[in-house]
């Protein structure tokens, strides 16, 4: 092995939160010959993960061999809980990496880089956007707060979930920029519900307004890629996953927080926060019963 080669002990992860993203985010990294262990109170995620060749464990306490943690759970409080409450961060042996793509607030993050430093330890809030089928192929989009010597040692764990990796800046601004491009994404769905009932009001098919909006000032991610919320949605009701943690309740939600603490106003934020979680519910329900 020579220099640049990264060791065995340096390609061990683990993967903490196997939902939509993490499962398929231990997938991919299986794939690319890491050694997985993986945690997650569902034990029928645990049993998925296994039977890709992951390693399994009980508590989170016991990744602490593991040179890379990538934390992929619902919220900051769920963070806060693996990293601290177990004694995960500090178990971990110096120079290890903790990667946390959860969507969590900027000063979280913050809090968090400042205590992992203290242990000797690298965090990045390695926020992520892209969705499962993404995340299996491993072409996710990173976007990664941290000191540039952590985002240097964490390079290659990155580039093998990713294919495109941002370095925002310091601790917190990789959620920060997750959080506007989430503010922008869920905008931009509103617009094209709204759009998509304006056309069909006049007998248009959706695939017929996204067939002239393509190529036209009003194409948009969400027009080209339609129905990607109404999968999820599916992925939330089959593994229980309550509304305040879907993303699009709880991370607008932290939009507003984030803005709050910044003293920033962004009005539209507020009403997308109250609009849009029943929004997207009632549009999955009728997608499930055959509506569009």
């Amino acid at each position: 092995m020579s220099p640049s080669e990264p060791s065995e002990q340096s390609r061990s992860v683990a993967v903490v939160g196997l939902g939509n993203l993490g499962l398929p985010i231990s997938e991919a990294l299986l794939a690319a010959s890491w050694k997985v262990a993986v945690f997650d109170t569902r034990a029928d995620s645990v049993a998925a993960a296994a039977r890709s060749g992951a390693r399994p464990v009980t508590t989170a306490a016991e990744l602490a061999d593991c040179a890379t943690v990538a934390v992929v759970v619902s919220d900051d409080a769920a963070v806060r809980d693996v990293l601290e409450t177990s004694g995960l961060l500090a178990g971990l042996a110096p120079g290890s990496i903790v990667a946390v793509h959860s969507t969590i607030l900027p000063d979280t993050a913050r809090d968090l880089a400042e205590r992992a430093a203290t242990y000797g330890i690298g965090l990045i809030d390695a926020q992520v956007s892209g969705g499962p089928d993404r995340a299996r192929a491993g072409t996710l989009t990173v976007m990664a707060g941290g000191d540039a010597d952590v985002m240097a040692r964490a390079d290659d764990y990155l580039r093998t979930i990713a294919n495109n990796v941002v370095h925002a800046g310091p601790a917190g601004a990789g959620a920060a920029t997750k959080l506007g491009n989430q503010l922008m994404m869920f905008a931009a769905l509103a617009s094209t519900y709204e759009a998509v009932e304006l056309a069909g009001a006049y007998g248009v098919a959706p695939e017929t307004l996204f067939a002239a909006t393509e190529s036209s000032t009003g194409d948009c991610w969400i027009a080209r890629n339609w129905g990607f919320f109404d999968r999820i949605a599916a992925d939330y009701d089959a593994s229980g996953v309550p509304l305040r943690n879907r993303t699009w309740s709880k991370d607008l939600w932290d939009v507003i927080a984030a803005a709050r603490g910044a003293g920033v106003q962004l009005p539209v934020a507020g009403l997308l926060a109250q609009l849009m979680p029943e929004r997207v519910e009632r549009h999955a329900a009728a997608a499930r019963s055959g509506g569009s």
